[in-house]
């Protein structure tokens, strides 16, 4: 089945940072805003990292990334997909990043949440001259490293 990205990026012209996922999965879809698995790390890692509790709402979320300067996005505009493992993204069409980035040009860093993301964004984006930056996956799939794994590492790389 083909999907197109359901939601704007999540920016203003205070945004420092910019991090960016690959496309949001079905249970995003269903929340209506990014990273909404209750099993996703993201908000947990994202929280720790700044001292504080994990936002809930979309409401302490969105307050969350302005008190923080931070834009969401995501770098896959439409795709086929079967469910919401990266793995299974087909016909990728990116988003464009670069008129965000135009239109926003006090992003200073971007960072990705998945390794298919900066995949897609090295695909599609290699010209841009910003600095760019791994992140550990939230992802409930990822298993592969633990929390604390993943907390000290976002930590090394966000702060």
């Amino acid at each position: 089945m083909n999907f197109d990205h359901p939601f704007a990026p999540f920016i203003d012209k205070n945004s420092t940072i910019l991090i960016l996922g690959t496309f949001p999965s079905i249970k995003s879809f269903e929340e209506n805003f990014y990273y909404g698995h209750p099993k996703n790390q993201f908000w947990k890692l994202l929280a720790s990292v700044y001292g504080e509790e994990a936002p809930k709402t979309i409401d302490e979320k969105k307050a969350f990334l302005k008190r923080h300067s931070i834009a969401l996005w995501d770098v896959v505009k439409s795709c086929d997909r079967k469910n919401s493992l990266d793995s299974n993204l087909k016909n990728i069409v990116p988003n464009d990043i670069k008129d965000l980035l135009k239109e926003y040009p006090n992003i200073q860093k971007i960072y990705f949440t998945s390794k298919t993301a900066q995949k897609v964004y090295e695909k599609f984006f290699k010209d841009i001259d910003k600095p760019y930056y791994y992140l550990d996956s939230p992802s409930p799939a990822y298993a592969k490293k633990s929390f604390e794994e993943k907390l000290k590492s976002w930590r090394e790389v966000l702060v």
